[in-house]
């Protein structure tokens, strides 16, 4: 599927679960996530995380809501909890099964976003693991001169900063030699296709949703 419209895809089922107060739905789309993903061939142990890492807020906010809340203080409890679940759920669909190449091309070719921002945010996401490893390299640097640079130090963060300045001059160098020119008309070496199949999917996505939510009689 076209990354793109899968995340426009999401977005709309995001924005319209945040509305609505079926617990049924969002257990549904949470049950529908993670057969795609096991479809995906993703890991059981990646799954396990999925499933452990929300369950803190989320007891939280069903806590929170069943003891301070007003109303029907059960339903809107377990409303939160399975729509914490349905967010990480849905979101890991895209997350873990999309190419953030394929994305950005993506976005730029399909939905015309600017090549230069579309370039920049592939470029940010291309020297994070650089500057995690750069930050270590600073605070390995500090224990030799017995300096220790703790996770709240200003210092690790103000190197960092000069050292990604330095990398970003040199990466608009590196764009410039290899003739990018900001607004000029360019070609694509990977081509991103926008077919009728993708329209059809998101459309049929949300007519489904529609129906979970305003037909289907949920208990």
């Amino acid at each position: 599927m076209n990354p793109s419209m899968k995340l426009l895809l999401l977005l709309i089922i995001a924005l319209e679960i945040s509305f609505t107060t079926i617990v049924s739905l969002n257990v549904a789309l949470v049950i529908l996530a993670i057969i795609y993903l096991l479809a995906h061939r993703i890991r059981l142990r990646t799954l396990g995380w999925l499933v452990l890492l929300p369950l803190l807020p989320a007891i939280g906010l069903w806590s929170t809501q069943y003891i301070n809340g007003s109303g029907d203080r059960t339903l809107m409890a377990w409303v939160l909890f399975t729509r914490i679940y349905a967010f990480v759920f849905t979101g890991a669909t895209f997350t873990l099964s999309t190419d953030v190449l394929q994305l950005t091309d993506s976005l730029e070719q399909n939905w015309h976003m600017p090549a230069k921002f579309a370039y920049g945010v592939l470029a940010a996401y291309n020297l994070v693991p650089r500057i995690r490893h750069e930050v270590q390299v600073i605070r390995t640097a500090g224990l030799m001169r017995g300096q220790v640079l703790s996770f709240w130090s200003p210092q690790l963060y103000f190197k960092a900063i000069l050292i990604s300045i330095n990398w970003s001059q040199n990466l608009a160098q590196a764009m410039r030699s290899h003739g990018f020119v900001e607004d000029a008309p360019r070609t694509h070496y990977r081509q991103i296709p926008l077919t009728k199949v993708d329209w059809g999917i998101v459309i049929t996505g949300v007519i489904l949703l529609q129906i979970g939510v305003f037909v289907v009689p949920w208990t």
